[in-house]
């Protein structure tokens, strides 16, 4: 049994006894409780908690609870989340405030955070007219929160980091080809030319930080003035920080704005900007754009790993099954960037 396969009444009615454990309450009710869609990894639960405590005040608690259906390699666990995101806002990032760490009452591990209003469908975002002041901040907000990620101390984290001996870099493309040789026998060529690419270009060693690892559009709740949280942390890790501003230039998550490689707002050069001005320090364009093509490579075997676990029946979700037929997109991008030499 897992929370998937619980009815949205027992969700509920587990939520608030876990919930009146938890602030010692006189009761709690839950309203308002819906799953939200979107996340491959995990399942999010919205609603409202209105809480009678044991003075007799009530309050009423917009929170998300975020559940564990299903377990990966390279999924953290809901402990090591929701460390990072208590950090995160520790150091004053744009983050969910985390509210309580769950127990076994979902059958399934899960913690419970604040719920930040706001847009997060990038379809929405890049075109509709309320959010046309938002996409104008939005390069310069990126960056800026992309330098205070990186600057969240990780000595006390429980994350992963760089393999013994090897950089972020060589870290990244030799596990993303691990995966690869293992998840499928079908040819892809240009995966296998990127990977050559990849390994003759490595970017020398840099300083290691914070690296969300899915700083993209899709994770980010907007409202009419810009960005008000980042969300999705379950891939955080130790590494080298130009991999979040490479994967946030990655074609896929410009949903069709491909002449503003920012997350489909703006520049790199706004972009790059607004992250040195914040951090004080010089980006490498070059070093960035390898993390571009890493990111295509990464995204693209992804791809291939999601399609599998519905074709394999190891999940329903036919979100998943569609994700499969993006894989071309990957390549063909890998191809131009890889003979780009003037990287538009």
């Amino acid at each position: 049994m897992s929370s998937d396969r619980l009815t949205p009444e027992e969700v509920g009615e587990r939520l608030a006894a876990f919930l009146q454990r938890h602030h010692r309450a006189r009761s709690v009710h839950i309203d308002d409780l819906s799953l939200l869609t979107g996340g491959a990894s995990r399942q999010t639960w919205s609603f409202d908690a209105v809480i009678q405590h044991a003075d007799g005040k009530t309050e009423t608690l917009p929170l998300v609870a975020r559940a564990d259906p299903r377990k990966g390699p390279n999924v953290m666990s809901r402990e090591a989340e929701y460390r990072v995101l208590d950090a995160a806002v520790a150091a004053g990032v744009m983050a969910p405030r985390v509210h309580a760490m769950g127990d076994d009452s979902l059958e399934v591990p899960f913690f419970l955070m604040e719920r930040v209003e706001g847009e997060t469908i990038a379809r929405r975002i890049l075109r509709d007219d309320d959010y046309a002041a938002a996409r104008e901040r939005m390069p310069a907000q990126l960056g800026t929160i992309l330098a205070a990620i990186h600057a969240v101390p990780t000595d006390d984290l429980p994350l992963q980091r760089p393999e013994q001996g090897l950089s972020p870099a060589e870290t990244e493309v030799s596990r993303f080809e691990q995966t690869y040789r293992m998840i499928t026998p079908d040819p892809h060529p240009a995966f296998e030319l990127a990977l050559r690419w990849l390994k003759r270009r490595l970017p020398p060693p840099a300083e290691s930080t914070l690296v969300h690892g899915d700083y993209r559009m899709g994770n980010f709740i907007v409202g009419p003035e810009g960005i008000r949280s980042v969300l999705d942390w379950e891939l955080a890790h130790v590494g080298d920080p130009m991999e979040d501003l490479g994967w946030l230039c990655v074609r896929s998550w410009r949903f069709g704005n491909d002449d503003l490689p920012t997350a489909g707002v703006g520049t790199r050069e706004a972009l790059f900007q607004a992250y040195e001005s914040a951090r004080g320090c010089a980006i490498d364009p070059e070093a960035v754009r390898w993390w571009e093509a890493f990111g295509n490579l990464r995204w693209g075997i992804i791809t291939i790993m999601q399609a599998r676990a519905y074709l394999d029946g190891m999940s329903r979700s036919v979100e998943l099954a569609t994700i499969g037929r993006r894989t071309a997109e990957t390549e063909w991008e890998l191809l131009n960037l890889m003979e780009d030499t003037t990287y538009a």
